[in-house]
């Protein structure tokens, strides 16, 4: 017999048996539903999260910390030749670093120095109450460079444009803080005018008297200034933070910030910091360097640690990021193997039964003259057909499914200021192999049922009512 002839059998004994057929093949068009909705959804995640942090060039950025107390109480151990060599020819001299490294903006411009490096910004943050068209929230402000803003914040604008220098009395404002105040339409804010209130310790207010209001918490040591502020772009905010500076509601400027009478608490690290004995040099609490290419991370990463910091890129974290996708979908995985094991029992369900309504048809075919190849065959493109209908259509449930989540999910994360976002992603690889594992599924469900029918006895079949 020929394929074709095998498979036009397959289908037309199929067709004799619809609700069994149907119902068997159902059984396989939900597992492999089940299979491909969560490998699109893991997919899917990992892409957004890959993608995003390409766009923003994230894997080009390395973060700076200031080493602990307890390192910096430590001795300094002696740097090896080769990292004496790189100290010296970044900064010109033979001198050794200090024993307490500060992350200062002597640090920023040594940072600058070196190859690879396009910028280096320290990351300050204040608190303040945000003012616009007679609603006021709190938020946090970031203070971020023009070339900066420019070059990383750009790609997130959903309204508007960068500020255009470093002394611009301008700022970003995020989405998800005019979603808070209930302005729906970022392109209105444009040119707008904003007030930024912030604290600043005023020790007049500390007299004796006062003192006991603050011991009571009736009142605090602190005295509010306004600052106004245009408008020039509305940027989206990420959950998910990062090397860049994209998890604060507001940036401005460093030229009006260094005018402003503000508290800056960036971390708890500012704390000590502020209380930092005589002689002890205070700093910012992170640095963050913008690297040309993710190839200078690893030498620029090494360059600074030598000097006595804390480093950390994100690129270090994606083989564990990986891992975690590893784990998350073979989870997923386990859970849709279950709906295809039942469907593989349907499928062996069927193809017995279908033996036993057949026995006699199996003892004619065998006398005259098909032999136990060609009746296995037949049994086996049977199963194949239930596998490759269940594969397509379980394909098209999959991604039915995905759809509809997606949509769902977006239109209650709409709700609280969160761009639309493809949480399903259906690489050709994902559709070619659910239908492909669909098929090898159902063929190795068939391989009793086939063998079963190949050692049927055609004297016995003949005689079988």
């Amino acid at each position: 017999m020929r394929m074709s002839d095998y498979i036009e059998q397959s289908f037309s004994n199929l067709a004799r048996r619809k609700l069994r057929t149907f119902l068997t093949t159902f059984g396989v068009v939900i597992g492999i539903g089940a299979l491909v909705s969560m490998f699109a959804f893991g997919q899917g995640v990992q892409k957004n999260m890959t993608d995003k942090f390409k766009e923003l060039e994230l894997f080009n950025c390395v973060n700076v910390f200031p080493p602990t107390m307890q390192e910096q109480s430590q001795p300094k151990p002696a740097l090896s030749p080769s990292a004496a060599l790189r100290v010296n020819s970044v900064e010109g001299t033979k001198e050794e670093p200090q024993q307490a490294p500060v992350l200062d903006d002597d640090l920023i411009q040594r940072i600058g120095k070196i190859e690879g490096v396009e910028s280096a910004f320290a990351e300050i943050r204040f608190p303040a109450m945000v003012r616009l068209r007679e609603k006021e929230r709190f938020s946090l402000v970031q203070v971020l460079p023009a070339d900066v803003c420019q070059s990383g914040l750009s790609k997130l604008l959903a309204a508007g444009e960068p500020y255009a220098s470093d002394d611009a009395n301008s700022l970003i404002i995020s989405d998800s803080l005019l979603h808070g105040m209930k302005i729906k339409d970022a392109k209105t804010v444009i040119g707008e005018q904003v007030e930024l209130s912030t604290l600043r310790f005023d020790p007049n207010l500390l007299s004796p008297a006062a003192i006991a209001s603050i011991m009571r918490g009736d009142e605090i040591p602190f005295s509010r200034e306004s600052y106004t502020f245009t408008i020039v772009g509305v940027a989206e905010r990420m959950g998910f933070g990062g090397s860049m500076p994209v998890r604060s509601d507001v940036f401005i400027p460093p030229g009006p910030s260094e005018k402003m009478k503000k508290i800056s608490l960036t971390s708890i690290w500012d704390f000590f910091s502020a209380a930092a004995g005589p002689g002890q040099a205070k700093g910012y609490s992170m640095v963050t360097v913008k690297l040309s290419s993710a190839k200078y991370v690893q030498p620029v990463k090494q360059q600074i640690e030598d000097w006595g910091f804390k480093t950390f890129a994100l690129i270090d974290g994606l083989k564990e990021i990986k891992r975690a996708f590893i784990f998350m979908d073979m989870f997923l995985f386990a859970v849709a193997m279950i709906a295809i094991t039942v469907a593989s029992l349907g499928i062996i369900n069927t193809m017995v039964m279908s033996i036993l309504e057949r026995y006699k048809e199996i003892g004619i075919m065998k006398a005259v003259g098909a032999g136990d190849r060609d009746v296995k065959k037949i049994f086996f493109f049977e199963s194949g057909v239930i596998g490759f209908l269940g594969g397509i259509f379980g394909l098209a449930l999959g991604w039915a499914v995905g759809v509809v989540i997606n949509q769902v999910a977006n239109y209650f994360l709409a709700k609280q200021g969160v761009p639309y976002t493809d949480y399903f992603s259906f690489p050709w690889w994902l559709c070619l192999g659910a239908v492909a594992f669909s098929i090898v599924v159902s063929l190795a469900a068939g391989i009793y049922p086939t063998l079963r029918a190949a050692r049927v006895d055609p004297v016995v079949a003949l005689r079988h009512d």
